[in-house]
C-alpha cells in the first residue's frame, strides 16, 4: 500500500513540475520575460556582447547588473534547424549595458536553462 501511494505522489508531483514549464510556441511578440541568473559564469543561451564591443561602444561590461532585468520580446523568427530566436528589448527602454538596445536569445535552450523566464 506504501508503494502505491508513493507512486501515486511522484507521478503527481511530476506532473506540476512540467505544467509550469513554459513552451516556447506560448511566447508571443509583446510578452514580458525576466532574465535570470545563468547556470555558467556566462550567459550562454542569450547572445549579449562581448566584453571588448561592449567597452568600444562606451558601456559598462558588467553581466551582473543584467539579471533580473524585464525584457519584451519585439521579434521572433524560426530557424532552419528549427531553433527559435527572439529579439529582446528592455522595458523600461534603456540599453543593455548602455550600448546595446536589442540582444537574441534562442527561446527554447534560455528558457530550460533559466536565462529567461516567463512572467
Amino acid at each position: 500500500m506504501r508503494k502505491i501511494i508513493l507512486a501515486l505522489l511522484f507521478v503527481v508531483a511530476t506532473t506540476n513540475i512540467n505544467a509550469q514549464n513554459a513552451n516556447p510556441q506560448d511566447v508571443k511578440v509583446g510578452d514580458v520575460l525576466e532574465i535570470g541568473r545563468p547556470d555558467a559564469p556566462k550567459f550562454k543561451h542569450i547572445d549579449f556582447p562581448r566584453a571588448n564591443f561592449i567597452i568600444k561602444k562606451g558601456g559598462i561590461a558588467n553581466y551582473k547588473r543584467v539579471v533580473g532585468n524585464k525584457v519584451v520580446v519585439t521579434d521572433i523568427k524560426e530557424k532552419k534547424d528549427g531553433t527559435v530566436v527572439v529579439k529582446i528589448k528592455k522595458t523600461d527602454g534603456k540599453r543593455f549595458f548602455n550600448s546595446h538596445p536589442v540582444v537574441k536569445a534562442d527561446l527554447k535552450e534560455a528558457l530550460e536553462s533559466g536565462e529567461l523566464s516567463v512572467l
